[in-house]
């Protein structure tokens, strides 16, 4: 009930007036302690002089963004070009073999950013799971790969093949990481989608033109072996109507939201506050809650960014790869929370949804979710850290269904029945509202800190209660209730477009 209805206008309005005026004064408090807190000496490593023009230093604590943009720049800039360009070739003089094109382009590519040895230890594990598809047993590929992941996250394997590098430099380990850790996803992908299908037999060059595509191959986003393959083999690809125009666009937003990034670091402080855990604490409450929302807020931008631009690429190429993840302020519940739709989808394709079925049973939702969050911590790599993240949102997204089965069924049920529609919305927003902050409070563990996240939950729901409590969970609400309408006009606009098409 609620979903599918529409609020007052009135009401709206006084929602995004209260959200807006929260925002901006939450911002307010982050801009005067940013300005308080620059020249503080826990702030001299990460906060760096950035325009100096207008007296303005930069926040630099993300150094993998640091990177990207200042010294890697030239070199990513000139590996996608020569990358569209070669592929352009290809695609004019010869597209039966753009598939091969895209392999050697890229394994060159590996070969001269991180050497010939880590080149030949990841044909080495690209050669174990292709025979190990020759057998097909889903099981076999599904643990050889899983292994062949673990040999990539836990010592002593770890050290020793991390000297298959040739030199040191700064994203050294970065790419190390991604560039293993993607190629055994993809490996494994190839595997089972082989086992699936016995009546066709794909080869070790379909695996290597698979895994050395360099769009995708240091940070994703990965997509599932059926999907590529059938993709890429086509022959005379033809672009949808308007499909440059949408990828011009899509550029556009990238280097829009680039410049956007580096303008907000040099007056929010957002990243270097947290690890001053005195000067965070005496941040006012509005600020803190902020500052907690702006650091997720961050991280999907900085993947928005990344499968912006290598989706740009791949989108030159004619392949339709995973969208940027959902923006974390339209989050609500767990079982749309991801930081990677590419990850996501691979996971719910071989493991999730294989166990989980309709997910709409308690206990084979709990076994694949378990199931899930363990090869997720795997992926992410076990620590301590990574245990509580995984348990948080494992758990999140059990509650969310036995809290649903509860409400099904009994007097929850019967209370709701009784509410009228728009009631109903606002009870479910009122829940939205908590799953929100639960979601936030468990993804900055892993995001920022323990003691960060500490800090946050004990001011907000402890010291804050319950004034601050209740302040931040009506914000949010309004918050929530805007994005409803958002889907429920999307849903709509949806349901008439196909009702036009069935009367054409």
């Amino acid at each position: 009930m609620g979903i599918k209805t529409a609020l007052p206008a009135a009401e709206l309005g006084l929602y995004f007036l209260v959200l807006s005026g929260s925002l901006a004064y939450a911002g307010r408090g982050l801009l005067e302690a940013s300005q308080d807190g620059a020249h503080r000496k826990a702030f001299r490593e990460s906060v760096r002089p950035g325009w100096e023009y207008i007296g303005r230093k930069m926040d630099v604590a993300d150094f993998e963004w640091v990177m990207w943009f200042t010294s890697f720049r030239n070199v990513i800039i000139f590996a996608l070009s020569g990358h569209v360009l070669f592929a352009k070739l290809c695609t004019m003089v010869a597209p039966q073999l753009r598939s091969w094109m895209y392999a050697v382009y890229g394994a060159l590519a590996v070969m001269g950013t991180m050497g010939p040895w880590y080149l030949l230890l990841l044909l080495g594990h690209c050669v174990g799971l292709y025979v190990a598809s020759l057998l097909g047993q889903p099981w076999l590929c599904l643990g050889l790969g899983l292994a062949s992941l673990a040999s990539f996250k836990m010592d002593p394997l770890i050290s020793w093949q991390s000297g298959f590098v040739t030199g040191t430099f700064d994203l050294q380990e970065v790419l190390f990481h991604g560039g293993c850790g993607f190629t055994v996803l993809r490996c494994t992908s190839f595997a089972l989608e082989s086992c699936a299908r016995p009546d066709r037999r794909y080869s070790l060059a379909d695996l290597l033109k698979y895994n050395f595509y360099l769009p995708f191959f240091f940070f994703g986003p990965i997509m599932t072996f059926d999907r590529f393959h059938t993709q890429v083999s086509e022959v005379e690809p033809v672009r949808p109507e308007g499909e440059l125009w949408r990828i011009r666009a899509q550029a556009g937003l990238s280097v829009v939201a680039i410049i956007a990034v580096d303008i907000f670091f040099h007056f929010f402080y957002i990243l270097t506050i947290p690890n001053d855990l005195k000067f965070a604490n005496r941040l006012p409450d509005s600020a803190l809650a902020g500052l907690a929302y702006s650091n997720l807020v961050y991280d999907w931008v900085k993947a928005a960014v990344l499968f912006g631009v290598v989706n740009t690429v791949a989108r030159l190429d004619h392949l339709d790869p995973p969208q940027p993840p959902k923006c974390i302020t339209a989050l609500y519940v767990f079982g749309e929370t991801h930081f990677d739709r590419g990850i996501n989808d691979w996971l719910c394709k071989y493991v999730y949804d294989h166990l989980g079925g309709e997910h709409s049973a308690v206990i084979p939702e709990l076994v694949a979710s378990v199931a899930t969050f363990a090869i997720t911590t795997l992926w992410l790599g076990p620590c301590d850290i990574v245990y509580l993240w995984s348990f948080l949102n494992c758990f999140g997204l059990n509650f969310e269904l036995w809290v649903q089965k509860l409400a099904e069924h009994g007097p929850l049920a019967q209370v709701e029945a009784r509410l009228s529609e728009q009631m109903s919305r606002r009870v479910r927003a009122l829940c939205g509202a908590i799953n929100f902050w639960a979601i936030i409070m468990y993804n900055l563990v892993s995001l920022n800190s323990f003691e960060f996240t500490e800090l946050v939950a004990r001011r907000l729901l402890l010291t804050g209660f319950p004034q601050t409590t209740l302040a931040i969970l009506f914000v949010t609400y309004c918050g929530v209730q805007l994005v409803k309408e958002r889907e429920r006009t999307l849903a709509l606009e949806e349901e008439q477009r196909q009702d036009k098409e069935k009367l054409e």
